[in-house]
């Protein structure tokens, strides 16, 4: 993810974050209807819920899409990193190799030369 994508992925979550709080607002605006103590109109509170709706479709949509995107992130693509991995590895087997070896020698030493 180059830093124009990240860039683009933080102004796609913020946009989400603002929609967040308009849902939020919207909930409250219903919540405030339904409590009007003349009643709550009708074509008000179906117009805020169907707004609220997509508004929440629209949020879904919009975290799979990061989601996804994030999941297909791949940090070490275009570096040596899984070279230097390789290299820690290879370092790790080869400490491994010496240690048994010490300790085969320590097992053969323990024994009486035959000479």
């Amino acid at each position: 993810m180059d830093a124009q994508t990240q860039n683009t992925s933080l102004q796609r979550l913020q946009n989400v974050e603002r929609r967040v709080v308009r849902v939020l607002d919207i909930a409250g605006g219903v919540m405030e209807e339904l409590t009007n103590p003349s009643g709550p109109r009708r074509d008000l509170v179906k117009t805020l819920c169907g707004e609220f709706m997509q508004s929440i479709k629209d949020i879904q949509v919009t975290l799979r899409e990061e989601i996804k995107s994030a999941c297909e992130y791949r940090p070490f693509e275009k570096c040596d990193s899984n070279s230097r991995i390789a290299n820690e590895i290879c370092f790790h087997k080869l400490q491994y190799v010496l240690s048994q070896l010490d300790h085969l020698q320590i097992t053969v030493g323990r024994y009486p030369s035959s000479d």
